[in-house]
């Protein structure tokens, strides 16, 4: 079985690396929407693969970091692209939350997403 959780957060950014006058080069903000996705067989006592108010402790501590902050001063972000966010929230749940299969990270005002999948 598969569990989801979906949560928000907002954040700037700029790319270092893009080219003298490319419109990412200056600091700019998205609304992000984070999906993150948890699979597994529900314990027989619980019928829970893990309890969603675990979910949401572990992803406020990783939202915490990120929301209304500058995602270039964060290690691992220095350069913040939507593949190396979907990384950096990869590798900080997968961590706190055994059984991740699953990172979506979007910007849905302009119609943009990355996801991983586990191996």
């Amino acid at each position: 079985m598969e569990i989801s959780k979906r949560f928000q957060f907002d954040a700037a950014h700029f790319m270092p690396h893009a080219p003298d006058g490319h419109p990412y080069r200056q600091v700019h903000g998205h609304s992000f929407e984070a999906e993150i996705t948890l699979i597994g067989e529900p314990a027989a006592e619980t019928g829970w693969i893990i309890d969603f108010d675990e979910i949401d402790r572990q992803i406020a501590v990783v939202r915490d970091r990120l929301d209304h902050r500058m995602l270039n001063d964060i290690a691992g972000l220095e350069t913040p692209t939507l593949e190396r966010l979907t990384d950096w929230l990869w590798s900080e749940l997968s961590a706190l939350l055994p059984g991740l299969s699953r990172v979506c990270v979007s910007r849905p005002s302009i119609g943009q997403s990355c996801t991983r999948h586990a191996n």
